[in-house]
């Protein structure tokens, strides 16, 4: 234990070290570590934020958003001059982050996770950590774990409820053994549908957080097994045994090694956000947009004034909010039709 206090980038982590699960070996084996973040809204910001502070040594941040006022009720790093800077969730998390530990190296990523990336964002990581708020990333999170066998922690949280799992590849029951398939939009709740509380957000987040620490710290023998289910409102907590699902169950995931989401075969160009009157446009090829040549092109055209970034470009145009990153891909607020989306898409960005 005498080590931190010569070692001056372990003294920070003092208060930790002194914990016995931990120590000295375990705060370096942290620091050796590399984390894949993907998503960096509720969830996401406080899990970043709860291991950057423990010490992990890299945390890669993808996320696809930018931040409203909307936001800030329950995401942790985010503050109103981030929506007057006009900041991409990642990169605004990213420099928040450097100013809390300069010794991580936190790398943000702004992009949406799809399968045409997934395995290059997540090239050396030794864990997966879900932020986001679909099924269909998740599952292809579930599949890239599965198949490069990485542990992964799920997470989600709607209204006062919450879930977590943590999933070792031939081990533990992989997500698809629990959920075979996404329900359709319409009967999955989400915070934008349902709303969401921020302690529900930060006691998920903080399981999943702990999961992730047992992991990197070598402590797999002891994580939670179970698939846990919270209610801060009432107070109950659930752990549910579910490993009958791997030993027993016939996945097509994890036993029968089908991949799909991985494949691209559920991936789409157009997707309703669901519950926020939007849609996700994906750029089909590979593109760098020029934000000042769009800028000039919408201005005649636009509500109000043009904002941009070295990130994105955000316009209003008639009832539509338009906000374009820089590889193409376009979030069209207005709507919930992806033909209406992409409609507006090749007729103000291009086609």
């Amino acid at each position: 234990m005498n080590d931190e206090h010569f070692d001056p980038d372990l003294r920070r982590y003092s208060r930790q070290l002194l914990y016995d699960n931990i120590g000295v070996a375990g705060q370096r084996r942290l620091a050796a570590a590399r984390v894949l973040l993907v998503g960096c809204g509720a969830l996401g910001t406080v899990l970043a934020e709860t291991l950057v502070r423990a010490g992990v040594g890299h945390l890669r941040i993808c996320d696809r958003d930018f931040i409203e006022l909307d936001n800030l009720q329950r995401q942790v790093l985010f503050d109103e001059r981030d929506i007057a800077d006009n900041l991409p969730k990642a990169q605004a998390a990213a420099a928040k982050l450097s100013l809390i530990n300069s010794n991580v190296v936190v790398e943000p990523l702004v992009l949406d996770a799809n399968h045409g990336n997934i395995e290059s964002v997540a090239d050396g990581a030794d864990l997966l950590l879900d932020g986001t708020d679909n099924f269909e990333t998740r599952f292809l999170l579930n599949d890239l774990a599965v198949s490069s066998q990485r542990p992964w922690v799920y997470g989600a949280v709607v209204g006062s409820t919450g879930l977590t799992m943590t999933i070792i590849p031939n081990d533990t029951p992989c997500l698809r053994c629990l959920f075979d398939q996404a329900p359709p939009p319409e009967m999955n709740p989400t915070c934008d549908t349902a709303g969401v509380l921020g302690p529900a957000v930060n006691v998920v987040a903080s399981l999943q957080a702990v999961e992730a620490i047992k992991l990197l710290t070598g402590r797999v023998t002891e994580i939670n097994r179970h698939l846990v289910s919270v209610d801060v409102w009432t107070g109950r907590v659930i752990n549910l045994e579910v490993q009958n699902a791997y030993d027993r169950g016939d996945c097509a995931c994890c036993k029968r090694r089908e991949f799909s989401y991985l494949a691209g075969k559920h991936a789409r160009t157009a997707a309703a956000l669901c519950g926020r009157n939007a849609v996700q446009i994906n750029a089909t090829g590979p593109s760098r947009v020029n934000f000042g040549a769009l800028a000039q092109k919408l201005m005649p055209v636009t509500t109000g004034n043009v904002t941009r970034s070295e990130f994105m470009l955000r316009a209003t145009v008639g009832a539509h909010e338009l906000a374009v990153f820089a590889d193409g891909r376009a979030i069209i607020k207005g709507t919930d039709d992806p033909d209406v989306a992409r409609t507006l898409y090749a007729k103000y960005i291009g086609a």
